[in-house]
């Protein structure tokens, strides 16, 4: 059927010394460099929260099948569609990956620090922590003025985003200064109110408590036939002419359950199904 579309993931790749290697997100996560640019400097590799190179392989195969279908259109014919973990978290270090193809630069820890961009990072108040991302001279500016700290803003050495990551540390130690002697809401009120983006940083059931998040209505309830009425993470993507509905039709199925249905409505009958049973083909 040249009209098929197929689409697979692998560790490393179809082809090559490691196509046939087993591959799992973390070995992935450690080949690929995520985890010598993640956590703090010289605390050695450190692993990203979430399976980020089996998410991002999916999403990517998920647009590759799309273009595939668009191209079927023109074409009348699919393709092979394919990707693997190692390539997508390559693609995903985007401007770390570029600093060492372009400069031969080799990205390190920087910890909480913007690699490039300072002042951008995290910073104590006098009741938590908050991150604060003013790297651009606009935004250095801004933060600045909202803080009311006209010595920083003056200081020849932190004028240019060079200047400023030159001497990140002392940059960072100075905001701090001013940030410890408000609380985290005080300070998320004035920068953003500057537009200087500021923001809390959450646990994740305070994620889910916030009131954007719960504006954007991202946890979705579905009915379990076992594990009854839950909630679940919803879809980032929002289509105006198909919303996703605030209770989702279906939970995800049981290994199977729709076997015999799908099976079904593809032509075959109820011998044959049974066939297929008895022979362990599904």
């Amino acid at each position: 059927n040249p009209r098929i579309i197929y689409g697979s993931i692998a560790g490393f790749g179809q082809t090559g010394p490691y196509g046939k290697r087993p591959g799992v997100d973390q070995i992935a996560q450690g080949m690929g460099g995520l985890m010598s640019i993640t956590g703090l400097p010289g605390q050695g590799p450190v692993r990203v929260g979430i399976p980020i190179c089996d998410l991002t392989a999916g999403i990517f195969l998920a647009q590759g099948i799309l273009l595939a279908l668009i191209d079927r259109e023109k074409t009348g014919e699919g393709q092979w569609v394919h990707t693997s973990l190692l390539e997508s978290i390559i693609q995903m270090l985007d401007f770390q990956g570029s600093r060492w193809l372009i400069k031969g630069e080799v990205a390190a820890q920087a910890g909480n620090n913007h690699p490039t961009g300072t002042p951008t990072g995290v910073f104590p108040t006098s009741d938590g922590h908050i991150n604060i991302a003013a790297a651009g001279t606009n935004l250095f500016d801004r933060m600045c003025g909202a803080m009311g700290a006209d010595d920083l803003a003056s200081e020849e050495r932190f004028r240019s985003g060079e200047g400023r990551t030159d001497n990140r540390e002392e940059v960072n130690e100075r905001i701090s200064a001013y940030t410890a002697t408000k609380t985290s809401d005080e300070w998320i009120d004035i920068l953003n109110e500057a537009g200087v983006p500021c923001g809390p940083i959450y646990t994740i059931d305070q994620v889910f408590q916030n009131e954007q998040v719960q504006h954007l209505g991202i946890a979705k309830t579905v009915n379990h036939k076992t594990l009854g009425t839950m909630n679940v993470v919803g879809q980032a993507l929002n289509m105006t002419a198909t919303p996703q509905p605030d209770t989702l039709r279906m939970a995800t199925p049981e290994l199977g359950e729709h076997t015999d249905d799908i099976l079904a409505e593809l032509g075959y009958d109820d011998n044959k199904i049974k066939s297929l049973h008895g022979s362990d083909i599904v």
